[in-house]
């Protein structure tokens, strides 16, 4: 993976949040949040599974909401303030964290309600793998985000200390089609880039984010979003039995 040694560092997993979701990138933290929530809601008890977890902030999330979460990651530092995080939020009866490789994922099939990964494919060397990974352990639901390629992301792509993997729209297509899910459904934004949120104060941000979201708003927007949040369905064993003997009628 991408950038695995930095991720890795004790002192990325201190500041991590601090960087990332203070100033304008409270905007950041918010839109995700709610991404994720109105993907998977409700979530109360739901057994949830989250790829890369990182400092729990969306794993305490969906705890406080009643569902019961996996967490997984490779940096035990995170995973360290995520059980920190958990248990100031009183909900780490309700989460298991685990330091584990989303490539083999140590669970059986069809354990979890919904499976999902955020701020990950970005750094994915074998996406296609982690993808059907994640479908495999799911009975129901995917959901991922991707920044992508036809974007300004691509502006400051290359200064980031850990890499980052950009995705068009037939790219994901072909990694959801891959994993034998079905795409459900999709949304798009930040026209402007996560790194100018983090730069400058939230009073500023929100102003930006105006104008971003009133951009976004429109055909032109949505091509240019750099972000890209997309769900996906585990189809079902007599939906896949129907297309089975319908494959096979037709191929008689």
């Amino acid at each position: 993976m991408k950038g695995k040694e930095w991720y890795k560092a004790d002192d990325v997993a201190e500041e991590y949040d601090s960087k990332r979701f203070s100033r304008g990138g409270r905007l950041i933290d918010r839109r995700e949040k709610g991404a994720v929530l109105d993907a998977l809601s409700p979530v109360d008890g739901k057994r949830v599974l989250e790829i890369a977890c990182g400092t729990g902030r969306f794993t305490v999330m969906l705890a406080e909401r009643g569902a019961d979460v996996v967490g997984l990651d490779i940096s035990r530092a995170m995973l360290t303030q995520g059980r920190e995080k958990a248990k100031d939020a009183g909900v780490d009866d309700h989460i298991t964290f685990l330091l584990g490789d989303a490539a083999r994922l140590p669970f059986p099939d069809d354990y979890f309600d919904a499976v999902f990964a955020m701020r990950f494919f970005h750094l994915a060397d074998t996406p296609a793998k982690f993808l059907a990974e994640m479908a495999r352990v799911s009975k129901r639901q995917v959901f991922f985000d991707t920044f992508n390629d036809f974007s300004t992301r691509v502006v400051y792509n290359w200064l980031l200390p850990m890499g980052s993997h950009l995705y068009s729209r037939e790219d994901v297509e072909r990694l959801v089609d891959g994993a034998g899910l079905s795409l459900a459904s999709e949304s798009h934004d930040f026209v402007v880039p996560y790194g100018l949120y983090r730069k400058i104060p939230n009073t500023i941000a929100s102003d930006i984010r105006s104008v971003d979201t009133a951009v976004g708003d429109t055909s032109v927007g949505e091509r240019l979003a750099s972000v890209s949040y997309w769900c996906a369905e585990v189809p079902d064993a007599g939906e896949e039995a129907d297309e089975a003997v319908q494959r096979a009628s037709e191929a008689e």
